[in-house]
């Protein structure tokens, strides 16, 4: 499965897992780009059914039901939800 790399300030490891039409997806990913900061998505909706139920199993590691979006930083750090304050505390920002 093929995240998407987007450039920027390197604060470590970020992954975002999103869905297209979220526009809370849409707001965290603007603010992760407004803050300069490197990281890799995936949009969820848009991958077959047997790569949807890989990420489905990874969210559940992190919160206990599935919704979007959620970041993951260095593997050690959940942010469930657009938080703009919690991202920036997180990512140093």
């Amino acid at each position: 499965m093929e995240f998407t790399h987007v450039g920027g300030n390197d604060k470590g490891k970020i992954i975002l897992y999103a869905i297209s039409t979220c526009i809370w997806c849409k707001k965290t990913k603007q603010l992760l780009s407004d803050l300069d900061i490197a990281y890799d998505y995936i949009d969820v909706d848009l991958l077959p059914e047997n790569e949807k139920e890989i990420i489905r199993k990874e969210v559940l590691r992190w919160k206990q039901r599935v919704a979007y979006p959620l970041i993951v930083v260095n593997d050690s750090v959940c942010i469930p939800t657009y938080d703009p304050d919690k991202i920036k505390e997180v990512l140093g920002e």
